[in-house]
């Protein structure tokens, strides 16, 4: 996910990926304890997506205040 992807989003769009990103961060981390986990570069990639996420928002209440 690239940050020209996001910046078209509005802010419950924004905050409904980063509720799926979490998620999927959360189940990768299972995995790993587990042992299961296959793609491990994965994981780095969502929490990546998370912060870009977040920033999209931040920038987006900044400018509707």
């Amino acid at each position: 996910m690239k940050m020209s992807e996001l910046k078209d989003l509005t802010v419950t769009e924004l905050t409904a990926k980063g509720r799926d990103l979490r998620q999927e961060l959360f189940n990768l981390r299972l995995q790993q304890a587990s042992s299961q986990l296959e793609k491990s570069s994965r994981l780095r990639q969502l929490r990546r997506g998370v912060a870009r996420v977040e920033t999209q928002i931040s920038v987006v209440r900044k400018k509707a205040a």
